[in-house]
């Protein structure tokens, strides 16, 4: 799955172009207090592996994410607009490593969702409200072993919850969970039925406003390829010119906006990453941003894009550091780095979301290894 992003966050149990230079020269260059604000949630970690990760921004500038703590345990948490640091431990979260709450998506309304790993491993879905009341849930279907159980990935403005879950054989299902409480489960065309294939919907934003979800299934060989599915159920499977076809290659998909623009990457014969934008009459643009790297595990990873077309994401150069970049619906692109970022292989810069009124959030990996988290206002 790709790395870092936000499948492999949801595996890690198993604007203009004058404005987006400004967004992102700033990161590189000299930063006022009120424009990039970094920040760390009280209780997370600093050591290699440990910190904090915004994963999420609403409308309003509300955060969603997780932190780790000295002892590796997660906490899901909330920062209001005016940085106020909430967390969030769902009940039931086990508190040992490898444990705990990720607050993985943020609404437009301030409600979150996410999911938690019990004291066993099982992974159970939940939502919190904007005051802080916290409903968990499991989705029919899902396996009640270590490994196994229901990952919710993000929330729209009507309160309806995609994701996906893993039944007892270890294979993946999408699902789609109603404001009211009802489970549809779903399985692309083409989904293998083994050990760790399936269907996955994920990403920061991958059910929008109208009820659409996109995500990526992994047929029977393990190759990737992606698929948006409408809010009346029907699934349109494709792939993205030169992605690979063998084991971990293909299609991978990060997000949808709310006029139905997808974006992703596919990852090539070689292992390479290409970044795509997914028109809705299924027309592809691909990108490379300059300085990625072509080797494997290198290249343009799109991590979200916005309503009005501006992508962000992270390329990894030939040394497999990560660097921020936004890109327009023009295709104008900007890169940077946090100041304070490593340099190091695995280090660097991590755009996760931006909002519409370009607002852009994620966390970078210091020179320690460990995360700190990033909130830009332009």
């Amino acid at each position: 799955m790709k790395s870092p992003n936000s499948f492999a966050r949801l595996s890690r149990i198993t604007l203009q172009t004058g404005a987006v230079c400004a967004v992102l020269c700033v990161m590189a260059v000299s930063v006022s207090a009120s424009s990039l604000v970094k920040f760390n949630a009280p209780g997370a970690g600093t050591g290699a592996g440990q910190g904090t990760e915004s994963l999420a921004i609403s409308a309003t500038g509300v955060l969603a994410g997780y932190y780790i703590d000295s002892g590796s345990v997660l906490h899901g948490f909330a920062r209001t607009s005016n940085g106020t640091i909430t967390a969030i431990d769902a009940p039931g979260a086990g508190t040992a490593a490898g444990e705990g709450t990720l607050a993985y998506s943020i609404n437009r309304g301030g409600t979150i969702t996410g999911y938690y790993i019990d004291a066993s491993g099982v992974i159970h879905g939940f939502v919190r409200s904007a005051g802080g009341a916290i409903t968990s849930f499991d989705a029919p279907g899902a396996g009640t072993g270590s490994g196994q159980g229901t990952l919710a990935a993000n929330i729209n403005t009507a309160g309806v919850i995609a994701g996906y879950y893993i039944d007892a054989s270890t294979v993946f299902h999408g699902f789609v969970r109603a404001a009211n409480g009802t489970f549809t489960s779903f399985d692309a065309p083409g989904a293998g039925t083994g050990t760790d294939q399936g269907t996955l919907a994920g990403g920061v934003d991958c059910i929008n406003t109208a009820g659409a979800i996109t995500g990526v299934y992994l047929d029977s060989s393990s190759v990737y390829h992606g698929y948006v599915r409408s809010a009346t159920g029907s699934i349109t499977t494709f792939d993205v010119t030169g992605a690979g076809t063998g084991s971990g290659q293909g299609t991978q998909v990060s997000g949808i906006n709310d006029t139905g623009t997808i974006v992703g990457e596919g990852i090539d014969d070689n292992g390479a990453l290409h970044g795509y934008v997914r028109a809705v009459s299924g027309t592809f643009t691909i990108f490379n941003v300059t300085g990625a790297g072509t080797g494997s595990g290198q290249g343009t990873e799109p991590e979200n894009i916005n309503a009005s077309g501006a992508a962000v994401g992270q390329y990894i150069d030939a040394n497999g550091v990560n660097h921020g970049f936004e890109r327009t619906a023009g295709g104008s692109i900007a890169t940077g780095n946090v100041p304070g970022a490593g340099t190091a292989s695995g280090q660097g810069t991590v755009p996760s979301s931006n909002s519409a009124n370009g607002q852009i959030d994620g966390y970078y990996i210091n020179a320690a290894g460990a995360f700190e988290s990033f909130l830009f206002v332009p």
